[in-house]
């Protein structure tokens, strides 16, 4: 795992770019990809790589929500280009929009929301979260390289609740980039939650059995925190119907705060 968590790292480290427009609201970097046995590139990195961008480029405010259309799958073999425009910054907000692409063409686009921190009250209901799960729940997931416990199996083919929680903890890393390793991670395992419900069908079979693709992820982040404390994914699919399947879900720290949620969009092809 060391060597797929440097290159992930590596990945998060972009470079900024000149820009041939002579505009102080555009900021352009270039990303390297990740090195996988995987026939396109991770959605998950595209996410994380734009939370990337973003803060790379309001320095001053941290960033709120990302909202992600994925447009055609992208190269390994090839850099991707982020191009982030301000529309607007003020003193407490500022607005993105951001283009992921290669020379075939756009990979993704996002709309983005920075914020400024403020201070006011603190309001959260939320169901409680369970104590950490021992380490004989590990659980190895080939696309995240750091420790993941959960005690639901995504392989099962069987029918069970569309629902899963897992447990993840990152080595030591600075926390400003949190939101981008936790962007990465939300993007892996929503059609497999939905697939709990389908009976036949798990994970396993894209590209063999069915055929899925993610078509848009959204990210909202509520607190600050550290990723290379515990943190529980929880998560559900509500509905899976016309090809598509939707899933949605919280982050949470150990001790119950909600950092972050996201929701998912997929299609989802299964033959008749």
């Amino acid at each position: 795992m060391p060597e797929l968590w440097n290159d992930l790292l590596n990945c998060l480290d972009l470079r900024a770019c000149p820009s041939d427009e002579d505009r102080d609201d555009i900021a352009l970097f270039d990303g390297t990809n990740q090195q996988l046995e995987y026939h396109r590139l991770f959605g998950g990195q595209l996410l994380a790589q734009l939370v990337r961008a973003a803060q790379l480029s309001c320095p001053g405010k941290s960033i709120k929500s990302l909202h992600a259309v994925f447009a055609r799958e992208g190269r390994a073999d090839e850099p991707v280009r982020y191009e982030i425009t301000r529309r607007h910054e003020g003193r407490s907000f500022a607005t993105l929009s951001a283009v992921a692409q290669q020379s075939r063409g756009v990979l993704a686009t996002a709309s983005i929301s920075m914020h400024a921190h403020e201070d006011g009250p603190e309001l959260q209901t939320i169901e409680a979260v369970p104590p950490v799960l021992p380490a004989d729940a590990h659980t190895e997931f080939s696309l995240i390289p750091w420790e993941t416990r959960t005690t639901t199996d995504l392989s099962h083919s069987g029918v069970s609740a569309p629902e899963f929680e897992m447990w993840m903890r990152t080595p030591e890393v600075d926390p400003d980039f949190a939101p981008a390793l936790t962007a990465y991670a939300t993007d892996l395992n929503l059609i497999g939650t939905a697939l709990l419900g389908v009976d036949g069908f798990d994970h396993t079979g894209n590209g063999t059995k069915f055929t899925s693709a993610v078509t848009s992820h959204n990210l909202w982040f509520h607190r600050p925190f550290r990723s290379d404390e515990w943190l529980l994914l929880r998560q559900h699919s509500p509905i899976l119907v016309h090809g598509r399947c939707f899933g949605r879900g919280d982050v949470l720290t150990e001790n119950g705060s909600l950092v972050a949620s996201f929701a998912q969009e997929a299609l989802v092809r299964i033959p008749q």
